[in-house]
Parts: C-alpha cells; structure tokens; sequence
C-alpha cells in the first residue's frame, strides 16, 4: 500500500501479507532489536485481551502501548482496587453470577445505587450491564448520581449533585470526613480488617465538606445528605466509571471510594460491590507466562520505568506518557514497526494527536494493522491492513472485566463466513507460528480456547459455547474464607493482608500512600498552578452515546443519521454567554489546539462545562493526506495534553481541562491539518508532572 493515498491500495492474499510482515520484522528487529516493534491495541472487549501475548510472544517486544495519556481508561481505578484489596475489579452487585437473578436467596437488592461519573445506560452497552440498574430501579433500588449532568438516571435520582468535571476526589474525602466524624462506619470491621485507618482519617479531616463544596462548585448541604444517605443505607451499591480513569488524581479518588465502600460495610456482600480475586480469570496464567519469551530482566526495562516506576511495575506495558517523548527523541530505541490491533491513536485516544502524526510519519518504516474498517490512523502509516472477522464470523471468548470480576463467562459462536477475514486471535496465532513457534503450541484458535477454559473453569469450549453465557455463582466474604488470596489464606491479598487504607505498595515506591486531591494544573479555577484567564470553562470529553463506542461506527448510514456531526453539549447560560446557538458550529479552543462541533444547548448540562465528544472522523471525506477523513476538524483529544497524570503514571486530563468556545461558521473555519517536517520537539506549552507538588514548564 502507499500510505495516504487510498486509490493505491492492493489487494493480496494472506500468505503474502504474513510474508511481507516476517520479511520486514527481521529486517527491522536485525538492525534495531525486538523492541523497535510497538503493539497499540483499543478497547475491543476480546482483541485486547492478547495485546501483551502479541506484542511479547509473537513479536518478542517489550513495547505495548496504550495511547491514552496515563492509561486513562479503567486501569487508574483498577489500580486502586489492586493495592488497597490485592483484587482484580470491583463492580456493582447486579446479581450477574446467578441463574436466578435478583430472585436468588444469596442476593440482596440494594436499598440504593451511587452511580458516580458513570452512565450505565450508554457507558456499558458491550457488557449490557446498563439494563440490570433499570432492572433493579423497578424492583425498589433508589439511586443518588454524580455527574456534571443530569442524565436520564439523574432525572430519575432521589439525588443528582453537579459536580464540577475533575473534583469527584474532593467529593469523596468530604464524604469519608463526614462518615468518619459522624462515626457512620463499621468500627468493628474496621477493627478487624483494615491497615492505616487512623492516617487515613487525619487525612481526611483536611477536606472539609465546606472546602470540597466550593471546589465541586455544589450546596454543602448536598454533600452532608450524600455521605449519610449512603452510609446508613445497608446495603447500598456503587457503579463508579470513567470519569475517575480521566481526571489528575483519579486514581487517588478511586482509593478514596473503595475505602468509602469497605468501611460502611458494602464491599463483598449482597447488594453491595462484589470484587474479584486476583488470580482469577482464564486467561490470568497465560498473561503472566507473557514475560518467558523474553530475555531474563528485559521485562522491566521497559519505557517509562523511570519516570513512572510504580506504573510499570503494574503494568505489561510502557507508560503513555513517557512513550511519545521517547519516540520523538528516537531513544534508546529506534522504534521503526507499528502493529495496531483495532486502535486508532490519531482519532480517538491519542492525546495532542497532531504529536502521534507526526511521530508517525516521521519514524514508522513498516506499519500493521487489524481491524473492521478503514481509519485514518490506519491510512496515515500502514502498509498492510489485516481485516478482522466480526463477531458472527468466528468463535471466540469475552469475559467481564477481561476476567477480573468472573461472574459469567460469554461465548462468541461462529454463525457466518463472510469473505476471508480472520480473527484477531487468529490472526496472532498464524503470526506467532512463523515468529515464535514455542509460544504458541495450538493448531486453532478453538484449541487455545478448549485448553484455557478447561484449565480455568473445568469446562469444554463445546460445553460453553452450548451454553452461550456461562454464570460462575458468585460467592460473598472471600475474604474469611481463604478464596481471595491464591495461597488459600484467609485475609485480602495485600502484604498485610487487610484492606490497606495506607498503601504500602504505594509507599514502598516512595509515593504518598494516602488518598489526595489536587487540581489539574490546568483546571478554570483560580487556585489551579497553570491557570490561564483566557479559558474559563471547564472541559470534559469522552462521554459515549448509543450510536457509537469511540471512533467506531462512523461509517454506518443508519447511526449516522442518528448523530450525523459531532456534538458539544452547552448549558443554556453559558451559550448566551458566549453567542452559541442551539445547532449552530462552536469552535472548541485553549492553548494547546481547537476544534469545530456543532452546539447542543441543553439545560441538563452544569453552567461553566462543555461537554465535548470525541472519536470523530468522517468516512465520506477525502481520505488522502493531509486531511485523512476531515480528521483534524472536529479532533478534541488536540486540545488533551501528555504528561498530566498524577505522579504515580496514572489518570489523564480528558475529563477536567479548560477552554473556552467561541461561534463559527462551519466544521471547517479555521482548522487546518498539521503540516509535516516542523521537526518532533514537544510543544511549548507542554508542562512536566513529576511530583504533585512540583508543576512546572520545561524550560
């Protein structure tokens, strides 16, 4: 193919394009070593399940990337639940392991449900977990919603707090003040199972509900009602989401909520959160024995384990962040092969994606790809495309949380065979065979299924494939009993075995153990260390719709015209405010980019925030470079800044940026493509976060 010019793209066989692969693989690992292969993967349910393996056993990298800036997409939460419970996901109790539902004597309903910057309905279509809160709302669940806006949930809450996009940490240390000053918590399970309770509450006593009113911008009256509402309801659930993985101190927030759990009592009971053991998961060992295929200590010489040494010790991959400095600089490693398994960093999650194009064009000798459909990162620096079959053309597996919460385990059963695509897994597996064949022993893709589960869950692939959604009932107390820990022991697993309310896995790495709260930098307050008068709204993105699941779906006639623009929802004041009228073209801006959308003024929407949606890109536009698909035009991630994250590698700013928004004329007026050959140097504006406390620009 010739990248960026879609009419010179060819059609040849698999054969030959696994040929051109293993060809330029040696080539490129023989002058560059393994490492100058990067594996990029996004968020499908069952492809990112064999990123690592991929990367590591089929190309024998060490570079797996995840564009998102901090990982910032379920990883900072599940971190949290990692050191504080030694688990692997924790969810809302929706009774998901049992035949019998709601209606099985182990289940409690919940009296009521947090949903805390997270929309069921149209969050989690994937896993349709949306329709069990509506389920459970019609059999007497009541819910409280935090979010910046009133959602259909929220409209439907006994209680709806408008947070300020950014500040749900705030929130959620006035809470456990409250809880703990109010002694609303279960002293004596307190007693029994948690570390550093006592830090953890002076800790808290510097958030008072009066502070944390004023930075979430809500009555402190509300914050009072939240924290006693949720403290005597027993049980009470909470359904945290997206929006803790996309703020500063995300993670921190995260810690914070899950100690708010367990000291009310709600955390591994019926009707509360159920939490999954670390060591569960068929695919649990096979990610772990990852490491075997390569050389003895080059596991953790991966990028980013300097800045960000905590990060890398819990992940199979580099640190984000870290990630595009080193490619701009070309060090140490000259990475020279790209292989994307249905990801799209320049459209969807890549931050300042006008830095990933360039890096891109200026450093990709050979680019692969694995996907449904055409994309523009896939036009910009592939060579070879690789089309996936959809999910009625092969078997496969998909399990809840990639197996960190087992409550069921889902089949995929092959229905159709349309044209020649293959599986992901397949497809990895073929590869494997002419790249690393000891790794990878299997003839199919079913036999890799039929060992895994059986080893796993005792079942036959045939056996699960029969019964489609295979329910794992799910046990309660875990924790008395030996079953969350895998040598058996009763207890959590941590290093002290209690829930660690003082991290010491945190501390042990130098960083402060105890839940925080800070501002981004860049945030539209006045305390804010990078605060600029220019951009006084707040700016949240990444809020999903039915019609599409990122950048996904913009092809298809039908939920186009559904969504047929990409959208930026407004308050009614704040449209006013700034000359925006309902349907008209807005340009998005602050000071690292701008984008045009079109203005859905909505009362629901907190004064001050834009809420912005991203992953847009336009099929039915030229495809040729530089505009690859209008790209550019409505590309909100260039206004979503690298190196963001907390000091621990974790979180992002996609959800608590500033800007401000201005009328246009059009998707077009005045955004223009990036321009090649302006060298790869950050751009000035680009501030380093090391240390909480330390915010600073380069100089």
């Amino acid at each position: 193919a010739f990248r960026g010019q879609p009419d010179k793209w060819e059609r040849i066989t698999w054969d030959e394009a696994y040929d051109i692969i293993v060809e330029k693989y040696h080539e490129l690992t023989e002058k560059y070593g393994p490492d100058t292969v990067s594996v990029w993967t996004g968020t499908g349910r069952e492809a990112s399940a064999y990123q690592f393996q991929t990367c590591n056993q089929v190309f024998h990298s060490r570079t797996a990337i995840h564009a998102n800036g901090g990982w910032s997409c379920v990883i900072p939460r599940q971190t949290a639940m990692d050191w504080l419970l030694g688990c692997a996901y924790v969810e809302y109790d929706g009774a998901f392991g049992f035949k019998d539902r709601y209606d099985d004597p182990r289940y409690e309903l919940p009296k009521y449900m947090l949903v805390w910057g997270r929309d069921t309905l149209w969050s989690n279509p994937d896993g349709l977990f949306g329709h069990s809160t509506v389920d459970m709302m019609k059999r007497g669940t009541k819910l409280a919603v935090i979010d910046p806006r009133v959602t259909w949930l929220g409209s439907r809450a006994e209680m709806c707090l408008q947070v300020r996009p950014g500040t749900d940490g705030a929130l959620a240390m006035a809470c456990c003040n409250i809880i703990i000053s109010e002694e609303l918590y279960d002293k004596e399970l307190v007693e029994q199972w948690v570390y550093g309770f006592d830090e953890f509450a002076e800790r808290m006593k510097t958030m008072t509900p009066e502070r944390a009113a004023e930075i979430c911008q809500i009555d402190v009256e509300e914050i009072y009602a939240f924290a006693r509402l949720y403290a005597t309801s027993k049980p009470a659930s909470i359904a945290w989401g997206l929006a803790f993985d996309q703020q500063f101190t995300g993670t921190q927030a995260g810690q914070c909520v899950m100690d708010m759990i367990f000291m009310c009592g709600n955390m591994d009971v019926p009707g509360g959160n159920t939490c999954g053991a670390s060591h569960r998961g068929f695919l649990g060992k096979w990610r772990v024995d990852t490491q075997s295929c390569l050389k003895p200590g080059e596991f953790v010489g991966r990028i980013g384990k300097d800045e960000y040494p905590l990060f890398n010790h819990r992940m199979f991959s580099g640190q984000p962040d870290a990630f595009l400095e080193h490619f701009e600089a070309d060090e140490p490693t000259k990475f020279r092969m790209a292989y994307f398994s249905n990801s799209d960093p320049i459209a969807c999650n890549g931050n300042e994606s006008e830095r990933w194009y360039r890096v891109f064009k200026e450093r990709f000798e050979f680019g692969v790809a694995t996907d449904l459909f055409m994309n523009p990162t896939i036009m910009c620096c592939c060579d070879i495309f690789l089309p996936i079959s959809t999910f009625a053309e092969h078997n496969g597996l998909v399990q809840p949380y990639y197996g960190g919460n087992m409550q069921y385990q889902g089949t995929i059963n092959k229905a159709i065979t349309v044209g020649e695509a293959k599986s992901d897994l397949e497809i990895s597996l073929l590869l494997g065979k002419r790249l690393n064949p000891e790794a990878w022993p299997w003839e199919t893709a079913e036999d890799f299924y039929e060992e895994h589960c059986f080893n796993s869950l005792g079942k036959h692939f045939d056996e699960l494939k029969e019964a489609v959604c295979y329910q794992i009932p799910y046990e309660y107390k875990k924790y008395e009993r030996g079953l969350m820990r895998p040598d058996g022991y009763p207890g959590w697993n941590s290093s002290t075995a209690m829930v660690e309310f003082r991290s010491t896995y945190v501390e042990d790495y130098g960083e402060d153990p105890l839940p925080y709260f800070k501002e981004c930098p860049y945030a539209p307050v006045a305390d804010a260390p990078l605060h600029d008068e220019r951009y006084p709204l707040s700016l949240t993105t990444g809020m999903r719709k039915y019609t599409s699941f990122h950048s996904e779906h913009r092809m298809i006639q039908s939920l186009r015209e559904i969504d047929p623009w990409p959208w930026v929802e407004i308050n009614p004041q704040t449209a006013e405010e700034y000359g925006v009228v309902d349907g008209g073209w807005v340009t998005i801006e602050n000071m690292f980019g701008a984008c045009n959308m079109q203005a859905h003024v909505q009362a629901n929407i907190k004064p001050g925030v834009v809420v912005a949606s991203h992953g847009w890109w336009f099929p039915e536009q030229d495809a040729n470079e530089p505009n690859l698909y209008g790209n550019w035009k409505a590309n909100v991630n260039k206004l979503l800044p690298y190196r963001l994250c907390s000091p621990l590698g974790f979180g992002s700013i996609h959800d608590n940026m500033c800007c401000t928004i201005r009328p246009a004329t059009s998707l077009e007026d005045g955004i223009e493509p990036p321009v090649l050959g302006e060298g790869l140097a950050p751009y000035p504006h680009m501030p380093l976060v090391r240390d909480a406390t330390n915010i600073h620009e380069p100089g």
